[in-house]
Parts: structure tokens; sequence; C-alpha cells
């Protein structure tokens, strides 16, 4: 399974509980994970990560970086139309295209290979939300892609402090 990852799923873990400085152990595994084709993240997610100012997007602006995480494909634009028609709104706004960024990309990514792909994300489902506010689980899950929180990562590829000493 390629697990593909929202900007939040990274925002989210710098931030809040694995501090670069602190736990420099679990971005050498996301690294190591990107470089075996486990964890990509569409350049889509990655530009909106890299725009930012701080350090984690200036350690995703790296090119050894980007170069292990960055998924190598372009986008199916009629995919990335059919996110949007079928997983948001037929007639959406330029402006709600734009409130949706990336997510219709990462989505479409993963619908490319719906067998053998997923979409990880530290969004949370919403479906009393409508058009561009909808949650990416949702729209996971009314395009049948498989979507995970961004938990089951380390609990499915294993992650621990100790990860270089165990095969995998």
């Amino acid at each position: 399974m390629l697990y593909l990852l929202d900007a939040n799923v990274l925002v989210d873990a710098e931030r809040d509980y694995y501090p670069m400085d602190q736990v420099p152990e679990f971005w050498e595994w996301i690294v190591h994970r990107g470089k075996q084709g486990r964890v990509k993240i569409p350049i889509e997610i990655h530009d909106e990560i890299a725009a930012g100012k701080g350090e984690l997007p200036e350690w995703i602006r790296k090119t050894t970086i980007k170069n292990a995480l960055v998924l190598d494909e372009e986008p199916d634009t009629a995919l990335v139309q059919q996110v949007l028609s079928d997983g948001y709104a037929p007639d959406l706004t330029e402006d709600e295209v734009q409130l949706i960024g990336g997510d219709a990309f990462l989505i479409s990514y993963a619908m490319s290979d719906a067998k053998n792909r997923c979409v990880v994300t530290g969004e949370r489902a919403k479906p009393s939300k409508l058009r561009a506010n909808r949650k990416v689980p949702d729209v996971c899950d009314t395009l049948k892609v498989v979507c995970k929180w961004k938990y089951v990562l380390t609990a499915d590829l294993k992650f621990s402090t100790g990860w270089k000493k165990t095969p995998g």
C-alpha cells in the first residue's frame, strides 16, 4: 500500500508530537519510507508545505527530501475534475476550487490506483459540510478511496524511535 500524505499529517507532526529537533528519528523514517516507495506526497501538497515559513518548509524544500517524498507522477486532469465534481460539487466557483487546494489532487492520485493506494489525513469526517467545505475523509468515502487517520500511518508502517535497529 502506498500512503499519500495530506499536508496536515506533516504539519501536525512537526508542531504537536514529533518536533524536528526532538524526534529527528521520525523525519528520517519518513524519508526512508519515501525512498522505499511506501510514503509519498503529491507535488501539489509538497508545494503547499514548502510555501510556508519555519523548519518544516525549509526541510521539505531540500532536494534530497523532495526527491525521496514527492510522487513522481503527473496529475490525471480527468480524475482531478471527477474529484471536484463528484466529491465536492459539480458547479464549484473558482474561489471554492482555490479553497480545496491540493486535496483534489491528493485524492485523485489515490483514485488512480485505488487498490494499492490510500490517503492519509489529519482531518476528521464532518458529513454535514458541503461543497468546498467538505473534509477529505468524506470526499474519499464518496469516491470509494481508502482514507486513513494520520496515526494509522505510524502503526501500519511500524514507526519507533529505534526503527533503524529493526528490519523493514
